[in-house]
């Protein structure tokens, strides 16, 4: 009974992983993207808006 304990972890963790990148890949594109891709392209319009200008003395 040993060999089940010590094969128990690995294929718990070796399911889990598989459940996780299967829920990833399905998140990916249709109408998830749009909102994500807004959502990303709005984070990025208040990080530059909030940079300050560069001076330019001449």
């Amino acid at each position: 009974m040993d060999y089940v304990s010590a094969l128990l972890p690995p294929a718990v963790m070796a399911v889990l992983f598989i459940a996780v990148i299967r829920v990833i890949v399905k998140t990916q594109g249709g109408a998830n993207k749009t909102k994500e891709d807004a959502a990303v392209d709005a984070a990025l319009a208040r990080v530059e808006a909030s940079r300050p200008t560069p001076r330019t003395d001449a």
